[in-house]
């Protein structure tokens, strides 16, 4: 395993490794303005929300890699202490990329880029129209460490595209279609295949990795994942449940390599319970 020191590393390379190894990260796409009026409108990766009462957003501005140089966005919200986060979908990504050039100080980047400038409702800068979710935020601090100028903003109105919500008048995550920032030149595609749920423990305690017998536990066949699936079923099944499954299921092997591949079979059309009785049987 390669092992660094970060103060042994140069910035560029520190930041390579950092963005290669932290992400997907999501895009903070903001809008601002200066005391003169002109408007800005730049992506930022290193970025999220951090609660929700009060709802909070933070994102970092740093210092250009190149330059040394504040950029606009930085000082504008050091001028006007606000912003618009827009989010970034993957029908608006090749003009969010051509806004972060780095145009002079006073360009407009929503001509520069195509995007819809629309006003907002309680703050100076302007939203993107083509962008389905907008946060109109009141900036209360800009704390300064270094190349890193960390954005903090307060929330104080969504706009939200009705084409993105879902029956249940929550954002569909299937149709808001977000991208993220990877390493060098690259980003992921939230949608489709690449979206897959598992539920949240938060009312249920699993019996844990460690209730697995250490046959199955030592699997070379079976995955962290599915070692993590076994582990989170919140209680075993009853002996009557596993001669169920046994009168149920007829399926023989032939050995060891045969059963745990039919076990990840199961873990892997996620049916934990069925692979508990199997363990069981």
């Amino acid at each position: 395993m390669l092992s660094l020191n970060p103060s042994e590393l140069s910035i560029p390379q520190l930041h390579q490794y950092l963005l290669g190894a932290v992400g997907p990260r999501p895009i903070c796409f903001a809008s601002t303005i200066d005391a003169k009026g002109n408007h800005n409108l730049a992506p930022f990766s290193f970025f999220n929300v951090f609660s929700a009462k009060p709802p909070i957003a933070i994102f970092s501005p740093n210092l250009s890699g190149r330059t040394g140089q504040a950029k606009d966005t930085h000082l504008n919200v050091k001028e006007v202490p606000e912003c618009v986060i827009n989010v970034v979908t993957y029908d608006m990504v090749q003009q969010m990329s051509l806004a972060s050039s780095p145009f002079e100080k006073g360009v407009n980047e929503f001509t520069k880029a195509g995007f819809t400038a629309i006003a907002s409702d309680l703050i100076k800068p302007m939203r993107v129209a083509e962008s389905p979710v907008q946060l109109e935020c009141k900036v209360f601090e800009v704390k300064e460490i270094g190349n890193c100028n960390l954005v903090m903003c307060e929330i104080i109105k969504i706009h939200i595209n009705e084409s993105v919500l879902g029956a249940n008048q929550l954002i569909d995550q299937q149709k808001i279609d977000l991208v993220a920032r990877m390493g060098g030149n690259w980003y992921c595609r939230a949608h489709g295949e690449a979206l897959f749920e598992i539920e949240k423990p938060i009312t249920t305690i699993g019996i844990g990795v460690d209730s697995i017998p250490s046959a199955f536990r030592n699997s070379n066949i079976l995955t962290g994942n599915n070692l993590g699936q076994l582990g989170n079923l919140e209680k075993l099944p009853t002996t009557e449940e596993v001669a169920h499954f046994k009168k149920e299921n007829s399926t023989s092997f032939k050995n060891d390599q045969e059963k745990h591949t039919y076990l990840k079979a199961l873990l892997d059309s996620n049916k934990p319970f069925e692979a508990w009785c199997l363990i069981l049987s």
